[in-house]
């Protein structure tokens, strides 16, 4: 059964970083696209960034350079580097993965991230 856990959430100060880890268990992890996605309250799930086994990343226009998505494929993990943190980016932060950009087979439980003073 495949299983993504994310971990590494929390309160921050506007302006400071965090660092979102995602573990993959029991998936063929460099034959997925590993992205993380962000829900914030009473808002749609939006998508944030992902990353190929190759290295390439790809992100949403509002991460702006401040999100940075790297992957371990072999100890099958993703993380996502946040820096600059902004109040508008308090969410749940999800890891998903998927063998095609935009439709995406397996979700982690998520992570709260919330940023503020």
């Amino acid at each position: 059964q495949v299983q993504l856990v994310e971990s590494g959430g929390g309160l921050v100060q506007p302006g400071g970083s965090l660092r979102l880890s995602c573990a993959a268990s029991s998936l063929t992890f460099g034959s997925y696209i590993m992205a993380w996605f962000r829900q914030a309250p009473g808002k749609e799930r939006e998508f944030v960034g992902c990353g190929w086994r190759s290295g390439t990343t790809y992100y949403a226009n509002f991460v702006e350079g401040r999100f940075t998505i790297s992957r371990d494929n072999v100890k099958n993990t993703v993380s996502l580097q946040m820096n600059t943190l902004r109040p508008d980016d308090t969410a749940v932060y999800y890891c998903a993965a998927g063998t095609v950009h935009g439709k995406y087979d397996y979700w982690g439980q998520g992570t709260q991230v919330t940023v503020s003073s």
